[in-house]
């Protein structure tokens, strides 16, 4: 098969986040099972400024190489991409950015017929992509060359929908009958998102949970209509998990390597983390790991009213992330009053995320609502068991055989079961067991692409 992957950002030339590191992985995965796979993406000055391998083709298209031969052609234009952020500033979104990635879409399809890529599937990715079906349905309907291509489109959160004023639908070239209730037309703005979920042939979500969630009014962000409209076409796949990154047994990053078959080195790096932060070195004190946005959508709201008796339960919590201001000030305030039980990091640091999964007994995530998360999925894979609210991806991926989740959103729930899981960890011989049946889970990209292949060849057979 034929695929073309179509993001606005992918691992390794340019991220945000979880997006990018979808659209670098899942074409390594495809390729692996043989399939012929492109990669479409802006040149971005991250990409300019890199030392990455760019090539031009004969067709004079600049591109580099992913995998064994995976070609990622870059769409140029300065004047749109060669800024020193993806989609903003600290004053907000850039404001022509509906230009920015309406020219990128238009240019993707084009690039397709310059480099004679006759595409099976073009999988299109949130709403930077999301007029790629738009146009391929309308503005390129009358070419043969796209007549049999067929687009998926995938939703990474349904919160970012590009929204744009209804005095910007001219720029898109399109017919204005397309900016009604059956088209682009969102509360009389233009909503390129609705466009994509309008023309693709398939609609997927990152968790069969979340998948069901986005058509109710509670997660649907006011699109739950459209999708319910077309709920046979709407199907959730787990993100994957790129192992060679997140891999106790060769991370460079912790204090001594370790596997499920000896987890012993996880005591070590528990210590180095605990001294690393300058909290007690206890093995009998339970530590839970947060890598993190601080926000209220990641469940800081009910954390932040549970803290003070959180911080009373015997147990300790090493945070790294940045957020909302309000945040950082209650949990400045608690570092002050509880020094001995909560390091807080506020800022971004790699090295530091690979040794809070390596050194933590359990990982918090009580996340309102998750799409997908990775945050468990790479603490199943270093041994620390997983607390999380029943929500998307998180109610997909955790249960109590191999973690601890609570179904009522509230701090009393979120304390109660911190309560469980602390009395838990004290059971020794449990928690070996515990902690060995989680590192053999398997979320690896393999799975998840043969799963997309299902989709790609059920959008094949639409018309």
């Amino acid at each position: 098969m034929k695929i073309v992957m179509c993001a606005s950002e992918v691992v390794p030339f340019a991220k945000t986040g979880g997006l990018a590191d979808v659209a670098g992985a899942l074409p390594l995965a495809l390729e692996e099972r043989g399939e012929e796979v492109i990669v479409i993406m802006p040149k971005y000055k991250s990409v300019q400024n890199s030392k990455f391998d760019i090539q031009v083709s004969k067709e004079g298209i600049p591109y580099s190489v992913l995998g064994k031969k995976i070609k990622v052609y870059f769409i140029e234009n300065d004047a749109y991409f060669n800024r020193d952020a993806l989609y903003g500033d600290k004053t907000g979104d850039y404001p022509d950015n509906l230009d920015r990635f309406s020219y990128f879409s238009k240019k993707a399809l084009e690039l397709l017929k310059t480099v004679n890529f006759k595409a099976d599937i073009i999988h299109v990715h949130d709403w930077q992509a999301s007029l790629v079906p738009v146009y391929l349905k309308n503005l390129f309907a009358k070419d043969p060359f796209y007549k049999d291509m067929r687009t998926l489109l995938t939703i990474h959160n349904i919160g970012y929908q590009g929204l744009f004023p209804k005095d910007e639908f001219p720029k898109l070239g399109l017919d204005w009958s397309l900016f009604s209730i059956e088209g682009l037309e969102f509360y009389d703005k233009v909503n390129i998102l609705k466009g994509g979920m309008e023309f693709s042939d398939i609609i997927n979500t990152v968790s069969p949970t979340y998948a069901k969630e986005i058509q109710t009014k509670e997660f649907g962000f006011g699109l739950e209509g459209v999708l319910n409209k077309r709920k046979n076409s709407v199907f959730g796949i787990l993100n994957g998990l790129d192992y060679s990154i997140w891999n106790p047994e060769t991370d460079k990053f912790t204090a001594k390597n370790f596997s499920a078959k000896s987890t012993r080195g996880k005591e070590q790096c528990k210590e180095d983390l605990q001294a690393l932060c300058k909290l007690p070195l206890k093995k009998d004190v339970p530590l839970f790991g947060i890598v993190s946005r601080l926000a209220e959508q990641k469940g800081f709201d009910i954390l932040a009213d549970g803290i003070d008796a959180i911080c009373n339960l015997g147990l300790q919590m090493v945070i790294l992330g940045t957020g909302d201001l309000k945040y950082h000030q209650i949990l400045e305030e608690m570092v002050k009053k509880y020094p001995k039980v909560i390091s807080l990091n506020l800022k971004f640091d790699d090295a530091l995320a690979h040794k809070i999964y390596a050194g933590s007994d359990l990982f918090l995530m009580p996340s309102r609502y998750e799409p997908c998360g990775l945050g468990q999925l790479i603490a199943f894979r270093y041994g620390a068991i997983p607390l999380v609210f029943k929500t998307g991806g998180l109610a997909d991926t955790v249960d109590k055989k191999n973690g601890f989740i609570f179904d009522d959103y509230s701090k009393d729930e979120l304390i109660k079961t911190i309560k469980a899981s602390v009395a838990a960890f004290k059971v020794k011989t449990k928690w070996s067991g515990l902690v060995t049946g989680a590192m053999k889970l398997d979320f690896s990209w393999e799975e998840s692409a043969k799963k997309y292949l299902g989709l790609y060849a059920k959008a094949k057979k639409t018309k």
